[in-house]
């Protein structure tokens, strides 16, 4: 059955994308151009070789995106860590040892340089064999020069092939995707707001917006964007994206749970509230693009400060909450429903402004303009724009400090790498193979983060590279030494290779390879069929060397360590929620666990685009991994704002209240501990756990209890807003193993 499935889910064999053949027709072109130059117009057969291989590694192997210019731009900035890389080969070439541990060297600083950002990653494979090709024999230090020529010939020539053919247009950029997803929850919030004055929608506009919010606020999940396009550097822009894409995905439950409890009961305070959130999510919208005004929080803050003190005026002066009588509307919704509507709608609302501004916030940030002073009090510290008072040369200092750790992805892929070629080149070197520098572009092409995946890779490779191997002999014996035959040709069988290996996968693009590479080496010495059979022994040392490094160095890849990470994030996560309820009911003070979760919330973020990037059978997916990041980011999110909202002690004001919610708080640290503990024992999907279910049901009493008119004593209404974040928690906390919608109110 799995092997069927298996088979089905593989991808078929279509035609190439046009944008595949035209990043093949500029890198054919830049690198027959600077090879033919060299090889036979000034007779330079070392500077042919490195001005082709520059070009392929960077504009076949390496993945620049972008607009052309900025993909032009990109590949002019890698010319002195090129001419770096190439020196630094030629000079440790004289032993093998030597390069070995240049090799390891190079490979670790390349590798781990990726978590500085994607564009780094896509860079990394392209800028290894530019170390790779001089480390091997000859070693002939005075034939640098001429190999730098040809690699800054190769790079320029593929740098002015991005501009002049076929240029690219910039592709949807993030900033793009933040803007309609703003958009679309500032439209489903101008709803919320008619609703809660009372306004009915016209029929289908609440569940044609709802759809539209969704699949806009499904867009910004990492998984649904290109590698090239994320903002994952460490710089403040990028950082301030993905702040405001959380802050985005934590507002739209909160704008859609004012849209439920309004059809309850109508609050106007709460409807200019929403209309308020609304603007600031247009003017968010406006404000990410750059070529939009820099938003601003002024009017929101404004609206925050009347709403919170007209409700704290109201919830003090009334004997009930917002004035809620005891009679129920017929035909709307149930009565605990109705008796909670005002208290949970008016915290709802609150939540979602501060969520607008909040992304009004990021927005500024990601446009580099002025963000006052930050206003986190001094045991709540560091605050969630604690990187825009920060210099960059530090944000990337702590980004890599950070990473050094065995727990990080980046660490991990970085040493696995490293071992991996210098192994291979120790190998290649001590047997004497003929080209052994098939052998590190084996191992570095066909390496895969699990063992899994890279045994997967061999079969097609070696499959590829047998065939392509077969081809090449017959050519050469049937051919002989006639060099015009092979540089005619070299284009079109280059420009084969580089399309129809991407879209046809690696089975397709090792063969056409080995018949390239042949062309090229069959035009600088004499060659005859022995270089197929070198190529081929080569391709499958070095992917045996890459299996074994996969098996000896985190085997499993990515997704025994998401598991691992992401319940170390929900118990991060249970701890940050009991600690924020502790200082808010004045039962103690902050420590340190806000930070933890926050911190471990970007490492499992990490650890899961790891885990998007490995083949894997989708049954054997476990839970829902976007649903547990999701769980943790709106741990940290609440609990900031609450801190943010709530004076310390005045979520409760007797030693009751207190209780109640350090109570409830446990509950809830309880259910996220038991889903951690679920998660590592790979427990199977289904429903929630009871665990989920008590403690959603002891919470919803406690605001049937804040809003009773019939009550003896009503809690603060600071508590309120405790239970109902706890309350979404769990409703988040669900969603990890149950695809089912979350119980309403």
């Amino acid at each position: 059955m799995r092997r069927s499935r298996g088979r089905a889910e593989q991808p078929r064999r279509t035609r190439p994308d046009a944008t595949v053949v035209h990043r093949a027709v500029r890198v054919t072109l830049a690198a027959c151009a600077g090879f033919y130059t060299f090889r036979y117009g000034l007779h330079r057969p070392v500077s042919a070789t490195y001005a082709l291989f520059a070009a392929v590694a960077l504009g076949a192997l390496a993945r620049v995106e972008g607009a052309a210019r900025a993909r032009a731009r990109t590949i002019l900035w890698t010319l002195p860590v090129a001419w770096g890389l190439v020196c630094l080969g030629t000079v440790l070439a004289v032993r093998d040892w030597a390069a070995a541990l240049g090799m390891v060297g190079v490979g670790f600083a390349v590798s781990y340089g990726t978590v500085g950002g994607p564009r780094l990653m896509g860079l990394a494979t392209g800028l290894q064999l530019l170390y790779i090709l001089p480390c091997f024999p000859p070693y002939s230090p005075d034939t640098l020069p001429q190999r730098l020529l040809g690699v800054t010939a190769g790079l320029l020539l593929l740098a002015a092939a991005e501009l002049l053919l076929w240029p690219e247009p910039a592709p949807p950029d993030y900033r793009s995707r933040l803007s309609r997803a703003a958009a679309a929850l500032a439209d489903l919030a101008d709803l919320a707001a008619d609703a809660c004055a009372g306004r009915a929608a016209a029929a289908g506009a609440v569940t044609e917006a709802a759809d539209r919010c969704r699949t806009h606020l499904d867009a910004l999940r990492f998984s649904r964007v290109p590698l090239m396009e994320r903002p994952a550097s460490a710089g403040a822009v990028d950082r301030a994206l993905t702040h405001c894409a959380v802050a985005l995905r934590y507002t739209g439950p909160q704008v859609h749970r004012v849209l439920l409890l309004a059809r309850a009961r109508p609050h106007p305070a709460a409807a200019r509230l929403t209309a308020a959130t609304a603007r600031a999510l247009r003017a968010a919208a406006a404000g990410v693009l750059r070529t939009g005004p820099v938003p601003e929080t002024g009017q929101v803050d404004r609206e925050l400060t009347v709403f919170d003190t007209g409700r704290a005026a109201d919830w003090s002066a009334d004997g009930v909450a917002h004035g809620a009588d005891s009679s129920e509307p017929e035909g709307r919704e149930p009565e605990g429903l109705v008796h909670r509507a005002r208290p949970v709608l008016g915290t709802a609302a609150l939540d979602a402004a501060e969520g607008a501004r909040f992304a009004v916030r990021a927005a500024r940030v990601s446009r580099h303009a002025a963000l006052p002073p930050d206003e986190t009090p001094a045991d709540q510290r560091p605050g969630p724009f604690w990187y825009a008072y920060d210099p960059a040369p530090l944000l990337w200092w702590r980004r890599f400090r950070a990473n050094l750790t065995p727990h990080s992805v980046a660490f991990q892929n970085a040493l696995r790498t490293a071992l991996a070629l210098g192994a291979a080149r120790l190998i290649a070197g001590t047997l004497d193979l003929s080209h052994g520098f098939w052998v590190l572009l084996a191992t570095l092409t066909l390496m895969r983060t699990s063992a899994a995946d890279t045994r997967m890779t061999l079969r097609p490779a070696l499959i590829g590279t047998t065939v392509g191997a077969a081809t090449t002999a017959a050519l050469l014996l049937g051919v002989g030494e006639r060099p015009l035959v092979y540089a005619l040709a070299l284009p079109p069988m280059m420009l084969i290779a580089f399309s129809a290996g991407p879209a046809f996968g690696p089975a397709w693009g090792q063969g056409l390879f080995t018949v390239v590479v042949a062309l090229v080496f069959t035009q600088l010495a004499p060659a005859g069929w022995r270089l197929a059979e070198a190529r081929l022994v080569n391709v499958a040392a070095g992917a045996t060397i890459g299996i074994l490094a996969g098996l000896c160095a985190w085997p499993r890849g990515g997704g025994q360590d998401l598991r691992r990470r992401a319940a170390g994030m929900l118990d991060d996560s249970a701890e940050a929620l009991r600690e924020t309820v502790v200082v808010v009911t004045g039962s103690g003070p902050a420590a340190d666990a806000l930070h933890r979760a926050r911190r471990s919330a970007l490492l499992t973020e990490a650890m899961y685009a790891q885990y998007r990037s490995e083949r894997h059978d989708p049954a054997e997916d476990g839970p829902n991994w976007q649903a547990a990041l999701l769980t943790g980011q709106h741990t940290v999110r609440g609990a900031e704002l609450l801190l943010a909202r709530v004076p310390p002690g005045t979520a409760a004001t007797h030693p009751d209240d207190a209780k109640a919610l350090l109570r409830h708080a446990d509950d809830v640290t309880a259910a996220f501990r038991r889903q951690a503990t679920a998660l590592r024992a790979r427990e199977p999907a289904g429903t929630a756990h009871p665990a989920l279910t008590r403690a959603r049901a002891a919470l919803t009493a406690e605001l049937d209890r804040a809003a009773d008119p019939r009550g003896d004593r009503r809690i603060p209404l600071h508590a309120v807003d405790v239970a109902v974040w706890l309350t979404g928690l769990l409703d988040d906390l669900q969603q990890i193993h149950d695809d089912r919608p979350p119980p309403p109110g």
